[in-house]
C-alpha cells in the first residue's frame, strides 16, 4: 500500500508540472513559427517544430496520466497504464520525422542561403531560451524526470529545445556581425541532430516496455538469487520479469517447495520474498508455489537455461 501511495503521489505531482509546462511551452511555440516565418530563419522554424513535438508530448503525457488513472476492469485487468508507454513511443517516432524534414530543408537552404531578419531572430530566440530554462526549472523542481519514461521524455525535449535556442541565438549572431547566411541552416540541422538523438532514445525505451523485455533497473542475477536463497525455496522455473508502465515492474515465478510445507509456511515464505524484492524495484509480485512432484511442461526460460547452458537471462 506504501509503494501505491508513493505512486500516487508523485503522479499528481507529474501531472501538475506537465500542465504548467504544457500551457508555456505551447503558448510560446505558436510566437516562435510566427516569428520564423516573419524573419524567414529556419533556425527559428526548427526550433518552433521541436517545441511544436514538445507540446505535443507533454499533451500525449496528460492524456496518458488521465487514461492511466482509469481504474483496472475485466476487459483491461491492468488498466490503462500502458498508454503512457505507447504515447512515448508515438512521441519519439515523431521526432524523428521532424528531424528529417530539417535536414531536407537546410539542404535546400545551403545550396542558396534566403535573406534572415537576424536582428528579430536574435530577439525571438533568446527568449525562446529563457522560456526553455524556466519550463525546465519547473520540470525538475516538480516531476519525476528519473523514473517517469513519459516525464523523462518531455524533459529530454525541453533540454534540446534549449540547445536549440542556442543554436539559434549563436547563428543569429554570426548573420549581424560576419554576414554568414549559412549559420542559419547549420544552426538548424544542430537542432535536428538533437531531436533525431531524442527522438531515437525515447522510441528504443518504449518499444524495449512493449517487448515485454527486462526493466533497465532490474538485475536479474540478484532477483534469482534472491528467490533461491529464500529458506524452503528448493529452485524456480518459468521467470518472467516485465514493465506494467514506468516505475511499475511485475514478476512472476514459479517455485518449487517441500511438500511437508504447511499453508501458513507457505504464506510466510511468500512474504519473506516480496518483502526482499520490494527492494529490487519490483512492485508487482505473482509466485506459484509448487511441489517438486508437480510436473510442468518446458518453459520458455527453462528452453533459455538449456540454450545458454546454465546461464539464467
Amino acid at each position: 500500500m506504501g509503494h501505491d501511495h508513493a505512486h500516487d503521489h508523485t503522479h499528481g505531482a507529474n501531472k501538475k508540472t506537465l500542465i504548467i509546462s504544457f500551457i508555456i511551452i505551447a503558448s510560446y511555440m505558436v510566437i516562435e513559427a510566427i516569428g520564423g516565418f516573419m524573419t524567414n530563419s529556419l533556425a527559428l522554424l526548427s526550433d518552433a517544430g521541436h517545441m511544436l513535438s514538445d507540446a505535443v508530448s507533454l499533451g500525449i503525457a496528460l492524456v496518458a496520466f488521465t487514461l492511466g488513472e482509469k481504474a483496472a476492469n475485466y476487459g483491461k485487468t491492468y488498466g490503462y497504464k500502458r498508454f503512457e508507454i505507447l504515447a512515448a513511443v508515438l512521441n519519439g517516432v515523431t521526432l524523428v520525422l521532424i528531424s528529417l524534414y530539417i535536414f531536407y530543408e537546410a539542404i535546400q537552404r545551403f545550396q542558396n542561403p534566403p535573406e534572415v531578419a537576424s536582428t528579430g531572430m536574435l530577439i525571438i530566440a533568446s527568449i525562446g531560451l529563457l522560456v526553455n530554462i524556466f519550463v525546465a526549472w519547473i520540470m525538475l523542481r516538480g516531476g519525476d524526470v528519473e523514473e517517469n519514461l513519459n516525464m523523462r521524455g518531455a524533459y529530454l525535449h525541453v533540454i534540446s529545445d534549449m540547445l536549440g535556442s542556442i543554436g539559434a541565438i549563436i547563428a543569429a549572431l554570426l548573420i549581424i556581425f560576419f554576414g554568414w547566411g549559412w549559420a542559419d541552416p547549420l544552426a538548424s540541422v544542430i537542432v535536428a541532430v538533437l531531436v533525431l538523438r531524442s527522438g531515437y532514445y525515447v522510441t528504443k525505451s518504449g518499444l524495449h516496455v512493449l517487448m515485454e523485455g527486462t526493466p533497465q533497473n532490474i538485475d536479474m542475477d540478484n532477483v534469482i538469487q534472491t528467490i533461491q536463497n529464500t529458506k524452503g525455496i528448493q529452485s524456480i522455473h518459468d521467470l518472467h520479469v516485465w514493465s506494467i508502465t514506468s516505475g511499475l515492474n511485475a514478476l512472476s515465478c514459479h517455485a518449487v517447495v517441500s511438500g511437508q510445507m504447511s499453508i501458513a509456511e507457505s504464506e510466510q515464505l511468500l512474504r519473506q520474498i516480496e518483502h526482499d524484492l520490494e527492494h529490487q524495484n519490483i512492485h508487482h509480485m505473482t509466485i506459484q508455489l509448487e511441489t517438486s512432484t508437480h510436473k510442468h511442461d518446458n518453459s520458455i526460460l527453462c528452453e533459455m537455461k538449456a540454450e545458454s547452458s546454465g546461464h539464467h537471462h
